[in-house]
């Protein structure tokens, strides 16, 4: 952003009332329909909706301007409010998570040391009625991937990506209510098929594409969501 553009500490102190205000109007929508009667139940969610709506628009302009003036970002993630609307139980029993990290190979020398220290720790993970090529984690990007996430759980590698050669791409979290739960092993063949956005609970989205102002930069930082 230019210096002609640059926004002030007075916008953000201002953006963050603006957030303290919507927080309390959200707070408040809540508190009006919990005690609503039933007639005017359906007015009620409208207004909380709208609410959450104002509160995420003005969470996103203050963690904007926080990070334009002082380089500093908030904690928050918001659920997106788009898509379809929400046709599921108000009080699910089942839950199913989506989630979906991608990530780009930035240093293959660098995923090919870490996994060989890997199996170096762990030589008995080896499985000797493999070909050569498929346990030597050193010689191949495509098996030292394996070693690497075989190895360390998804968030360990979120959070420790850059330390195994990875770069982050985009990223989605998703929390659908389920009718029932699955029998053992019911999805495994196709964990993904069964996304019904009609029952989307919440979801969580981290993308470059949220950044307007500069399509180049790196939204390193969840951002706050919402219509």
């Amino acid at each position: 952003m230019s210096d002609a553009v640059q926004p002030t500490a007075a916008e953000v102190r201002a953006a963050a009332e603006a957030l303290k205000e919507a927080l309390d109007r959200h707070l408040a929508a809540i508190e009006r329909r919990a005690v609503a009667p039933e007639a005017e139940i359906e007015a009620a969610d409208a207004a909380v909706f709208a609410a959450f709506n104002e509160m995420a628009a003005a969470g996103e302009v203050y963690d904007e301007l926080l990070y334009d003036v002082y380089d500093e970002v908030t904690p928050f993630e918001v659920p997106a409010s788009e898509g379809a609307t929400y046709e599921g139980p108000e009080d699910p029993e089942v839950l199913s998570v989506f989630l979906r990290r991608d990530y780009i190979v930035a240093e293959p020398q660098r995923v090919l040391g870490q996994a060989e220290r890997v199996a170096e720790l762990e030589p008995e993970e080896a499985d000797p009625a493999e070909p050569e090529a498929e346990v030597a984690a050193g010689r191949s990007v495509r098996a030292a991937i394996g070693v690497l996430f075989g190895e360390f759980d998804p968030d360990e590698i979120a959070s420790r990506h850059e330390e195994f050669g990875l770069a982050e791409g985009d990223a989605t979290l998703w929390v659908t209510a389920q009718p029932e739960p699955a029998e053992p092993g019911e999805w495994l063949a196709a964990p993904f098929d069964a996304v019904d956005p009609e029952r989307v609970i919440c979801r969580f989205d981290i993308s470059d594409a949220f950044d307007d102002d500069d399509p180049d930069a790196v939204d390193e930082v969840p951002r706050w969501l919402g219509s």
